[in-house]
């Protein structure tokens, strides 16, 4: 119980104390074997973990949390598994995105209630990484994230296989009927083929990677395959590493600054990583007040090359990713050209130029060189017009260089249901110029901003051989998926911005270079459109669902609840007796 000459924790207010208070926390945290000595003065270190078999990405996570505790243990601190809403993007439904920010309530509370004085984030699929890194920095305590890792490459028919981005590419092609059901259904054992989270630069990989240019993981964190060795390595570093931040006071607010972010856009800009990280960047840097907003991601992109040859954007997957040389090499090409701030501080205590000023690039194919990029111009761009007058977002990357500059007829859908309905209808006014919108999508639309937007072609099309179409939504879209697809449009249909009221046969314009997004109706027209508006209902009378329905903020500040913004500390101010 003593601690003098020691450090004082925030833990101690719970077990440093000689009265009935101390008498009972420590009581009841002893029937669980722990002996006396593990109360004197050690640092209590939570880990946050996100393990459920609901959540296939992170169903190795009990493993893993295992090698978090050695080295926590290790290190001389006490390590306290916690568990959190576990978020599982290919199960739930409507939408993981309708929970995360609920999942970030769940895991900021958890920390400021218990005895706990620094964390470490057990992260893998899509949403439990913004959702846990957002928690903790509202209580800005000390934190570093634990990836889970991709899956390996799935193989299918002697070739590599990408998750989600195959399976866009195997459905259409069983609906253009260059591909049999048959065949469509034994891809599915050969493409999740072990542990892990996608394999593809999809949003999961791309979080991950986020994290790790934020500085918030130990450097390579992003892409070791979950089945490596190197990815316990890892873990039981991290713990390690957190029991030494918590000594130092390293808290998150002092990794998490405004260079760090732009680093973050730039790491996402060369790994043409997902347009959810735009969302997400967004959310995490207003828990912390960090100034950022939706041009930063076209002023700092713009000019940064794609250097990852990964899909969706390219042809290599995330364990080629690792082998190249991972985030790191990216990281040190972005330095050498005069495009990261070297200078932010990452959770090791060294900078992020440190880390990485000598990381190898071990595969030129993979990791391309700076003469030599996917794509001259990558990141994501940022669209205004008078159709998105609070902006919209598409990634250039994995769009059709034909379609970047467009104009055609608008193909309107109501809502998903309205596309399901009508999208294989021969009924359909469908052709290779036509722009397909898609409405009643957005944070209070769906409810929940569902990744809808990469809409499928029309069967007819793709029996003519079309690929692609310009499709425009205020929904999100898959980190796995491609197309020329304008996400995030805001304000959203559901409260009445002007995608509300598109209809069918309006002409419509983008052009991706002047950053222009435009609809071809008059003024005067659009206000009488209006007055024929109705709001969408809340999708419940009570519960969270209402509640989010109520506070949601737009996309473009990143789509959290407007009472969770900004940092409130981790303190408590009652004791329990």
């Amino acid at each position: 119980m003593s601690t003098d000459g020691k450090v004082k924790y925030r833990s101690a207010d719970w077990f440093g104390k000689a009265d009935k208070d101390g008498f009972g926390h420590r009581s009841w945290m002893r029937n669980q074997g722990f002996p006396g000595d593990v109360f004197d003065g050690r640092p209590v270190i939570g880990i946050c973990n996100t393990w459920s078999e609901l959540t296939p990405c992170n169903a190795h996570f009990r493993d893993l949390a295992e090698h978090v505790k050695r080295g926590v243990w290790q290190a001389g601190g006490f390590p306290v598994e916690f568990p959190v809403t576990s978020l599982g993007e290919a199960i739930m439904r409507p939408t993981a995105m309708l929970f995360r920010n609920l999942a970030s309530m769940d895991v900021e509370e958890s920390i400021r209630a218990n005895p706990i004085d620094g964390v470490v984030l057990m992260c893998g699929c899509d949403k439990t990484t913004p959702s846990l890194v957002m928690g903790a920095a509202s209580c800005d305590i000390p934190a570093l994230v634990v990836s889970g890792g991709p899956m390996l490459n799935g193989k299918y028919q002697g070739r590599d296989i990408g998750s989600g981005t195959d399976v866009w590419r195997f459905s259409e092609e069983v609906k253009a009927g260059h591909m049999s059901l048959q065949q469509f259904m034994e891809a599915e054992s050969c493409m999740s083929r072990s542990p892990g989270h996608c394999m593809t630069m999809g949003t999961a990989s791309t979080m991950a990677s986020m994290v790790e240019a934020l500085g918030l993981s130990l450097p390579g964190n992003a892409a070791i395959p979950a089945v490596d060795s190197r990815r316990a390595v890892m873990a039981h570093l991290a713990g390690r590493r957190i029991v030494e931040m918590v000594a130092e006071d390293l808290r998150i607010s002092c990794i998490l600054t405004r260079e760090a972010f732009e680093n973050a856009i730039r790491v996402n800009a060369a790994l043409g990583g997902s347009t959810n990280a735009v969302i997400h960047l967004l959310a995490i840097a207003g828990r912390l007040a960090v100034p950022l907003c939706l041009n930063d991601f076209d002023r700092l992109g713009h000019d940064c090359p794609t250097l990852a040859n990964l899909m969706p954007s390219g042809q290599y997957l995330m364990e080629d990713f690792y082998y190249a040389g991972g985030v790191p090499a990216v990281v040190r090409a972005l330095g050498e050209h005069n495009m990261l701030h070297r200078d932010a501080l990452t959770v090791n205590g060294k900078t992020i130029w440190e880390n990485c000023r000598e990381a190898p690039n071990w595969n030129a194919e993979v990791i391309r060189p700076w003469d030599r990029p996917l794509l001259e111009r990558g990141g994501i761009a940022i669209l205004r017009g008078n159709l998105a007058p609070n902006g919209a977002v598409i990634k250039p990357s994995a769009a059709s260089p034909r379609l970047m500059r467009h104009a055609g007829r608008a193909i309107v859908f109501e809502n998903i249901e309205d596309y399901k309905l009508r999208i294989d209808d021969p009924a359909l006014e469908a052709d290779e110029n036509s722009v397909m919108v898609l409405k009643n999508c957005g944070p209070k639309g769906y409810p929940g901003m569902a990744e809808v937007g990469n809409m499928g072609l029309p069967a007819s099309l793709l029996k003519r051989g079309v690929t692609d179409l310009v499709r425009i939504s205020d929904a999100r879209m898959s980190g796995t998926a491609y197309g020329t697809v304008v996400l995030h449009v805001c304000p959203e249909a559901a409260i009445g911005g002007p995608l509300a009221h598109v209809r069918e046969g309006d002409r419509i314009e983008l052009d991706v270079e002047q950053r222009r997004l435009h609809l071809d109706v008059s003024e005067e027209e659009m206000g009488r459109r209006r007055t024929d508006w109705k709001p969408v209902p809340p999708p419940m009378v009570g519960g969270y669902q209402r509640l989010y329905f109520d506070h949601v903020l737009q996309a473009d500040t990143g789509a959290d609840l407007d009472f969770l913004v900004g940092c409130r500390g981790h303190v408590v101010t009652r004791e329990s007796h």
